[in-house]
């Protein structure tokens, strides 16, 4: 599976594409330039020699012919971005990764976007795609630190359940991930908004938290 990410020379799209590639994923990271994509991939490489990266630079474009495609564009510019590339992007899965916040002195406060998320609004504007949203609560630091395993459950949901399986099963290849259903995509409003909580929560106790939700028993990467 090619996965493409659109926005990928950002902090999070690049450690997500770094991370992706590191468990077997071929991955183009893409850009409105291919430069900067360069410089991205050039950066991770060398960062990490150890390991036979299967990660390559491109622009917008040719990360939109991948087969599944990742939006870590900021968010007022995702569905745009998708929208430029709808020819690409017609009947792919698209997960949008994309928060809408703001810092307002020492507070984060989470927007109301059209549709009221930007995974509705990224799905209202390519309804020709199956829009997912998830990875919005895993630290890009963390992300970034191929080494360790990230101490995480990742909320998905999506109007398409086969679109929801494939979001979680590259989830799982992630250590230390766990992929949870969260139900349609209507739900993407809260967990957009709750990543202002766990940024607060950053800031007041000088960390980088994830959520971990107890009571349920059955992990999804085990096998049935």
């Amino acid at each position: 599976m090619r996965i493409g990410i659109l926005g990928g020379t950002g902090p999070a799209g690049t450690a997500l594409g770094a991370r992706l590639a590191s468990v077997g994923y071929e991955v183009v990271l893409g850009s409105r330039s291919r430069y900067r994509a360069l410089e991205a991939c050039d950066s991770v490489k060398a960062k990490w020699p150890q390991l036979d990266l299967n990660l390559q630079a491109g622009d917008n474009h040719a990360a939109s012919a991948c087969d599944v495609v990742v939006l870590a564009t900021p968010w007022d510019g995702a569905a745009t971005t998708a929208q430029e590339h709808i020819d690409l992007l017609a009947g792919k899965v698209v997960i949008s990764m994309a928060n809408a916040l703001v810092r307002v002195g020492h507070e984060f406060q989470p927007l109301l976007p059209p549709r009221g998320s930007v995974a509705a609004h990224v799905q209202a504007a390519v309804p020709q795609c199956r829009v997912v949203a998830a990875f919005h609560h895993l630290p890009a630091t963390e992300l970034g630190h191929l080494g360790d395993p990230i101490d995480s459950d990742v909320l998905i949901c999506s109007d398409d359940a086969e679109a929801t399986q494939i979001a979680m099963e590259i989830t799982s290849k992630i250590p230390g991930c766990r992929p949870l259903d969260a139900g349609e995509l209507s739900n993407a409003t809260a967990i957009e908004a709750f990543t202002a909580v766990l940024l607060q929560l950053n800031v007041r106790y000088k960390t980088r938290v994830a959520p971990k939700l107890t009571g349920i028993k059955r992990d999804p990467r085990a096998q049935a």
